[in-house]
């Protein structure tokens, strides 16, 4: 159901229900009136026929309301459920990654020290990993661009790696699994 035909029932039901309540009240009205100056039979048939119709309308227009609302109602409930399931995966979605995240944290420190790094060597390789550039690594650890050049030059060596590219890719490598050939 689309938002404008949703508004338009909206307003529609209840002005609907209002109108065939003024018919009831007012036919139910004449037909008393009616019934007091003696007018026949067949005519108050035909009144308390209409009486009944716009009655029949109202219930009608109300059960409409009541199943709509009943249906929202179930829509929420629905909605709040798939809300929290979607949380609780997010969090045992973070928990997983978070764990996966300080183990690869923790091989890449250990590798730094099978390269028998310093910690400012450390601390460059990590932001080299991250993608940062040696001028903006020189401005995070507060030294000159060509203190983090050499600092960088330093790991490159130590590791038996030719630059920056091959460092990402050495840890990268065994995280990035090869995807299986499709047949065709």
């Amino acid at each position: 159901m689309s938002d404008d035909h949703s508004t338009f029932e909206g307003r529609l039901i209840p002005t609907l229900i209002v109108v065939f309540t003024g018919i009831a009240v007012l036919v139910v009205f004449d037909i008393l009136a009616d019934m007091s100056e003696g007018t026949t039979v067949t005519h108050l048939a035909i009144e308390a026929g209409i009486a009944l119709v716009a009655l029949i309308g109202i219930g009608a227009l109300v059960w409409r309301v009541v199943s709509v609302a009943r249906r929202a109602r179930a829509q929420a409930v629905e909605l709040n459920h798939d809300l929290e399931q979607s949380r609780h995966d997010a969090i045992t979605w973070r928990k997983e990654a978070q764990d996966l995240l300080a183990g690869l944290a923790s091989k890449i420190d250990s590798q730094f020290e099978k390269w028998n790094l310093t910690p400012a060597e450390k601390d460059v390789a990590l932001f080299l990993l991250k993608g940062f550039s040696h001028k903006d690594v020189a401005r995070l650890r507060q030294v000159s661009e060509a203190t983090a050049r050499q600092q960088a030059r330093a790991i490159y060596k130590k590791a038996g790696i030719a630059g920056r590219h091959d460092l990402a890719a050495f840890f990268l490598e065994d995280l990035v699994l090869p995807e299986e050939p499709t047949r065709d």
